[in-house]
């Protein structure tokens, strides 16, 4: 059997092709009422003025993880203790051949999702960083595969508000199931029958605990004060909380 010593002393790095790997990040957050993701606008080539996620090669001694959150933390000036409030995770990896015009690039993406992310600032290799309104992208050219990587992005942010409780993030330390239905309206992109949506809710356990107290004033027509809810002790969601088409799907 051939030790490490004997295959590194006769290995020959030109026998294989050169390859690299970049960490790219689908952040995403709700500003004004929208969903928006962070894009940022290429100042160099490849793809020179198009907008990008935010990215980059990851460096010779680091962890692909920790590279993600490197860029992120560079364009975002999230750091420390902030920074590992937000939800982070490992959303997929792409390696189509022609993906990069330099030379074969993988890249891990991530998705970073959390609310209150703050404006960005454009690191000295981009010409801006914006939060741009998904309901915008039609609007940027997007460079590389980077509009697929952030379609993938927000299947899985959508995707989490049905099997997990990711949604009370978005909402105040007490709150109404109307504020919290306006969340998971604002991510899925669709309006929700409130009734269904309340019943739904009360009907998952562990989503939500009641307080015991109501909101101040009724609502806007003068109804009756709202009850107040806060986040329950659940990790995943059973039953689901499924995007009225999923869930005509799964009956």
């Amino acid at each position: 059997m051939v030790n490490e010593q004997e295959f590194l002393a006769g290995y020959d790095p030109r026998a294989y092709p050169a390859v690299a790997v970049t960490a790219d990040v689908v952040a995403l957050t709700i500003r004004d009422g929208e969903l928006q993701v962070l894009l940022i606008q290429r100042a160099a080539p490849p793809f020179a003025g198009f907008w990008a996620l935010p990215g980059g090669f990851v460096r010779p001694e680091e962890d692909i993880a920790a590279a993600a959150r490197r860029e992120f933390a560079e364009e975002t000036g999230l750091g420390g203790e902030p920074l590992r409030r937000v939800h982070f995770e490992q959303l997929a990896s792409y390696g189509t051949p022609e993906r990069d015009p330099r030379m074969r690039i993988f890249s891990i993406a991530y998705l970073a999702f959390a609310p209150d992310l703050p404006e960005p600032s454009a690191g000295s290799d981009a010409g801006d960083a914006q939060w741009l309104p998904v309901t915008a992208l039609s609007t940027r050219e997007l460079a590389f595969d980077h509009r697929k990587i952030v379609e993938d992005g927000l299947e899985r942010a959508r995707s989490k508000l049905e099997y997990t409780p990711l949604a009370t993030r978005f909402v105040g330390e007490e709150f109404t199931i109307a504020d919290l239905r306006e969340v998971y309206e604002t991510v899925w992109g669709h309006a929700l029958h409130a009734g269904n949506f309340h019943r739904k809710v009360l009907s998952v356990p562990g989503l939500v605990e009641g307080t015991g107290a109501t909101t101040e004033h009724g609502g806007p027509r003068g109804g009756p004060r709202a009850r107040l809810y806060r986040a329950g002790d659940a990790r995943l969601l059973h039953p689901a909380l499924l995007r009225p088409a999923r869930e005509e799907t799964v009956r």
